[in-house]
């Protein structure tokens, strides 16, 4: 029996997949070639991410909540998320020894936050839950391997390695949220799709844009 709406996320997903041999850092970090003031790095860019992400999840969830309740809660699980990724974070910080005080973060690296936060204000609600589960899947893959090379090529602890361990891990929920979003808004005939997949080429383009930036820091 089809679904058409999970037919659609994961066609989509597919269809918006990065290159694998794209991502000019995660290799490097998965092989330990990667400096440590670069894993700093990471973590003090996500500083900024997390709370930026939390508050535009948040924004979409209370414009979305009296048209398109669906979409409101996978907007709120998301802002949820992003306040137990925040807790985790610190941890990778400390292991990093990230100087957050004299840090500036990087243009390439907030492009990604910036355009999130477009979407909330722009956006409509299913287009964007549509783009973010795309793009997810993708980030969840670099997060896994981080936190396999962060134990075994630079020995960092189970706490340290937690954020990464949070974002790897699929989401049954999320995913159940995610489609029931798309069901509804299929069935009232408010999705545009072509619009979704260039939200959603865009948050890609952005998300490569913060890791190349992030490749480029000096070590």
């Amino acid at each position: 029996m089809t679904h058409p709406a999970r037919d659609l996320l994961r066609t989509t997903t597919a269809a918006l997949a990065p290159d694998p041999d794209a991502n000019p850092l995660v290799p490097r970090i998965a092989a330990g070639t990667a400096p440590r003031a670069t894993l700093a790095a990471l973590a003090l860019e996500q500083t900024w991410v997390i709370p930026a992400d939390r508050r535009a999840f948040e924004h979409l969830a209370a414009r979305s909540a009296a048209a398109d309740p669906e979409a409101a809660a996978f907007f709120t699980t998301l802002a949820q998320g992003e306040a137990l990724a925040g807790e985790r974070l610190a941890a990778f910080a400390r292991a990093c020894r990230a100087q957050e005080v004299s840090y500036e973060p990087l243009p390439g690296c907030q492009a990604y936050p910036a355009y999130v936060a477009w979407l909330a204000l722009n956006a409509a609600s299913a287009d964007v839950v549509l783009a973010l589960t795309a793009n997810f899947s993708a980030w969840g893959g670099y997060c896994a391997t981080i936190a396999t090379a962060l134990r075994e090529q630079y020995g960092f602890t189970e706490e340290a390695c937690a954020f990464f361990d949070f974002f790897a891990e699929p989401s049954p929920d999320l995913e159940r949220l995610a489609t029931a979003a798309v069901e509804a808004a299929l069935d009232a005939g408010r999705l545009d799709q072509e619009l979704a997949h260039t939200y959603g080429r865009l948050l890609q383009r952005y998300e490569a844009m913060f890791w190349d930036a992030l490749s480029a820091t000096p070590s």
